[in-house]
């Protein structure tokens, strides 16, 4: 087992070396062609090689555009097999951030909830590899009040920290009623930069996985479930909403 786990890390820091020296030459290359394209001078630093990068151009073409990186990889199985999610809390939890994480596990289908204890992140993750996990929550607390949320893909990432701020729980609002569990539908809008691309859920349908939260989500077909969650950016925050939609049906009076 750890010979297995040192020759797929052995192996992933080699992809990921491959694919910085090729973003790097990919970006001398579209230098270039901005250059030729805008009839400016091109840059200093590629003169010398400005030739046969130009000729490296005639090979491009426009058919990778859904090709991002191997980290990709790891969400190839999305939409064809459930995701398995594990959520947990920090140590010594508040009774606040316990049912933080209850309403965590209803926002997430099929997702299991585990009692931290004094257990370290490594055996955590250990133990969620083993059990073929495939994403770990990790929820934050100060003071009673919920801060963060940690989401790691298994086994080897990419792992994002969100800051949680305003949280408005189920059990803050009176006479809510019990939560839906069936699976929920995806909107995230307004993910337009290439940082919001790699956070929110892109296209089932073209051949990309989503982004690390939203690969947590099983895949859904179209008007299947009134269960909905939705995402929103803003300059500095984004909102996350969950809930319940329904068809309102006008009546007409003579």
């Amino acid at each position: 087992m750890l010979r297995r786990e040192a020759r797929l890390r052995r192996e992933y820091l080699y992809r990921k070396a491959r694919e910085e020296a090729q973003r790097t030459a990919q970006e001398r290359k579209d230098k270039v062609r901005r250059a030729l394209e805008e009839n400016r001078l091109i840059p200093t630093e590629l003169r010398r090689e400005a030739l046969a990068l130009q000729g490296s151009l005639e090979f491009d073409d426009a058919g990778g555009e859904g090709v991002t990186n191997h980290m990709d990889d790891e969400y190839r199985w999305a939409g064809v097999e459930d995701p398995k999610v594990m959520i947990t809390t920090s140590r010594d939890p508040s009774s606040r951030l316990k049912m933080f994480a209850k309403e965590l596990k209803l926002v997430f289908p099929g997702a299991q909830r585990m009692n931290r204890g004094r257990h370290e992140v490594g055996a955590l993750v250990r133990a969620c590899k083993a059990n073929g996990v495939t994403d770990l929550l990790v929820v934050h607390e100060h003071r009673g009040t919920p801060v963060g949320l940690i989401v790691s893909h298994l086994p080897f990432g990419p792992t994002a920290y969100f800051t949680l701020c305003n949280v408005v729980m189920r059990h803050d609002i009176p006479d809510l009623g019990t939560a839906s569990e069936a699976k929920p539908h995806l909107i995230m809008h307004g993910f337009s930069s290439r940082l919001g691309k790699r956070v929110s859920l892109r296209a089932w349908g073209e051949g990309r996985g989503p982004g690390v939260p939203g690969q947590a989500f099983a895949a859904l077909p179209l008007f299947c479930s009134r269960s909905l969650t939705s995402s929103a950016p803003s300059r500095l925050s984004g909102s996350w909403q969950s809930g319940i939609w329904a068809f309102l049906q006008k009546r007409q009076t003579s």
